[in-house]
């Protein structure tokens, strides 16, 4: 069962009830994100998220995380380009205690000054440890080739220098603006009744929640189509491409995601036995899209030895092209649906994922995700509507890229 409900204050939750369990997953999604920060902000999304769990006027960092411990529960919270989500799991006879303590410190956080010091810490070693991460660092990088340097081209965890003058007020500006209760929707899925759901959010959330409006900020986007490179004295050279794609909800997203699979979505795709299996040019190479609003691009990832990355630029783009012109066979395109097909089916039996399916859903769409009728639409999906997903994608003129490694110059097309 599904049911959704949009409260006074703007507040949206989504409840999947799921039989035979006994577990319960709970998230609060705010619509968020690095793409929606300015240059001084950029980073900010990211370092509330960490300073959500740092202390509550009823519960210090330590109460919270044992808190949760003590029901047997789990906690965990990200941010991405364009939402922060926070998420327990509990088993179902301590739904309303892991609740409530979600709701206590995503609400009543306070970011008292010496934990944002030491959290300051934290965040700047994780940045450290991306640059230390070569192909995270890549896609940083990709990022800022395709995009430039506003919108989804700005880094999830934000420079350096911003995490170390950001101040507690800045923090209770960015949310008194973005966690505004119209940007925010509380999603369930697993053993727990609706009236339950409804009953809970209403008593921790919407009760505490006072109706604000919700200050549009505009995502600059500005494809820039560049190739960037960052030299890094590593064994590898990591490389990465991105084409232009379709965005989110769009009537040929699955039509995407299974002509992805057949280009680099597993060990019988194109890439991986081209450049992989029959050239030997690279241990870790695949492909995969990302959607957007606005948007989507689908980005191909490959490592190499240093003396092989103008063979395995070539062995790429020529996998590409021969793709797009030759197109696809009937076998590939059945393995590729089957592929989409189970991976959807998986995620319905993991209360998690479906949360967070659901939640993202009503967050980006104010509406709930029909399942079954995805399911049959790739039962049904022609190899005609696959062509035309291919048809809009792999626009050589469109395309930017980046590479990491011991390279003194970006790669040339």
């Amino acid at each position: 069962m599904i049911y959704s409900k949009k409260f006074p204050s703007g507040l949206r939750m989504v409840v999947k009830q799921m039989e035979g369990l006994l577990s319960v997953s709970m998230g609060v999604l705010v619509g968020t994100g690095s793409c929606f920060e300015t240059q001084e902000e950029n980073g900010i999304s990211h370092f509330i998220e960490h300073m959500m769990f740092k202390g509550t006027e009823k519960r210090t960092a330590f109460e919270i995380s044992d808190a949760m411990d003590r029901i047997g529960a789990q906690v965990n919270a990200f941010t991405s380009k364009d939402i922060t989500c926070y998420y327990a799991k509990s088993t179902s006879d301590h739904t309303e205690e892991a609740f409530e303590i979600l709701s206590d410190f995503v609400l009543g956080s306070v970011f008292p000054e010496e934990e944002m010091e030491r959290e300051k810490g934290v965040v700047l070693e994780e940045i450290a440890m991306t640059e230390d991460t070569p192909d995270d660092l890549c896609f940083d990088i990709l990022a800022e080739a395709y995009f430039g340097d506003e919108g989804y081209g700005r880094t999830i965890l934000g420079p350096a220098k911003n995490v170390k003058g950001f101040a507690r007020e800045d923090l209770f500006r960015y949310i008194d603006e973005r966690y505004a209760p119209e940007n925010i929707v509380i999603s369930f899925a697993g053993s727990i009744d609706v009236a339950e759901a409804e009953k809970l959010t209403e008593k921790y959330f919407e009760s505490a929640l006072a109706p604000r409006p919700l200050t549009p900020r505009k995502k600059p986007i500005d494809l820039c189509r560049r190739s960037l490179h960052k030299y890094k004295d590593i064994e590898q050279v990591h490389i990465a491409l991105a084409y232009p794609s379709v965005a989110r909800e769009h009537p040929l997203m699955d039509a995407v995601q299974v002509m992805n699979t057949i280009l680099g979505g597993g060990m019988s795709s194109r890439l991986f036995q081209k450049v992989r299996e029959q050239m030997g040019l690279a241990y870790t190479v695949y492909s995969y899209p990302s959607f957007f609003t606005e948007g989507g691009l689908l980005t191909i990832y490959a490592g190499v030895n240093p003396s092989n990355v103008e063979k395995a630029k070539e062995a790429i783009l020529q996998t590409v092209e021969d793709f797009r012109r030759e197109k696809f066979t009937a076998e590939e395109f059945e393995r590729g649906k089957e592929q989409i097909k189970s991976s959807l089916i998986f995620a319905q039996e993991n209360t998690a994922s479906q949360m967070l399916l659901y939640g993202k859903h009503m967050l980006y769409n104010d509406a709930v995700p029909d399942l079954e009728k995805r399911v049959k639409d790739l039962e049904t999906m022609t190899m005609a509507q696959c062509e035309q997903a291919l048809s809009l994608n792999f626009r050589a003129d469109d395309m930017a890229a980046a590479v990491v490694g011991k390279v003194k110059k970006p790669l040339s097309f």
